[in-house]
């Protein structure tokens, strides 16, 4: 999975869907988001979905500082219960990243016996859900404390599975995306491990889309809902 990814719903909006209470005051209109952002984020607290804010890129516990953040934003599914940074928070912290979207590259391949385009970039696409509906990542989280100040940090990550054929062409990996009737196990403290991974599987294609848009995301100072507007194939991205 990229390191982007869209989240421009409002927190009410947010927690309205997901049935949360909002205690985040992070706005929406982010259509941008990158690694060590904040990000909305729904976690359940003795049986109550809350709404809150948290810090992309999970900082583990043992953590000496917080640049760890920047290459943990993803927890691969195939090792999230064995590995050290991500095991205690896959047993006892879960949360759901909504997203209406999230990017990916394809690099331009050059025809045989043709060399590449001198500056050619990879082609971004948006891949979102055919209902328009937000996504819900699987995530992680985690409570850093800062040895020098003792100020506490709240980091996530998002669990990323095998891409469906639909993406495969773009990448070998894709984010989990939960359905709607898995939501209460995932967030459930009290679910069984072998439950848990009966939900880290790929989301069907026929319940996504992806379409390429312009370049504008490639920076992450770009933001607005241009980003996601549907640009005519250019040359090059065509998928087999």
């Amino acid at each position: 999975m990229g390191g982007r990814f869209a989240q421009p719903r409002s927190s009410d909006e947010l927690a309205r869907i997901f049935r949360a209470r909002r205690v985040t005051e992070l706005e929406g209109g982010r259509f941008n988001v990158a690694p060590t952002d904040a990000v909305a984020a729904v976690v359940e607290h003795h049986g109550e979905r809350q709404l809150d804010t948290f810090r992309w890129g999970l900082v583990p516990y043992y953590a000496e500082s917080s640049r760890e953040a920047a290459r943990l934003i993803n927890a691969r599914a195939e090792t999230v219960e064995s590995s050290g940074a991500f095991r205690t928070a896959f047993r006892r912290r879960r949360c759901i990243v909504p997203a209406d979207a999230f990017y990916e590259w394809r690099r331009v391949v050059p025809v045989a016996g043709e060399e590449r385009a001198a500056g050619a970039r990879p082609h971004p696409f948006a891949i979102r859900r055919v209902d328009g509906q937000p996504m819900a990542f699987a995530g992680l989280w985690a409570v850093w404390r800062d040895p020098m100040t003792a100020g506490r940090l709240f980091t996530c990550s998002i669990v990323t599975t095998t891409a469906n054929e639909l993406l495969a062409p773009l990448h070998s990996r894709m984010p989990v995306i939960l359905d709607d009737g898995d939501w209460d196990a995932w967030l459930d403290e009290g679910s069984a491990p072998g439950v848990l991974r009966g939900l880290l599987r790929p989301a069907p294609e026929s319940g996504v889309e992806m379409y390429p848009v312009g370049q504008a995301v490639n920076s992450v100072r770009d933001n607005g809902p241009s980003l996601l507007d549907p640009l005519t194939e250019p040359a090059g991205a065509a998928l087999p």
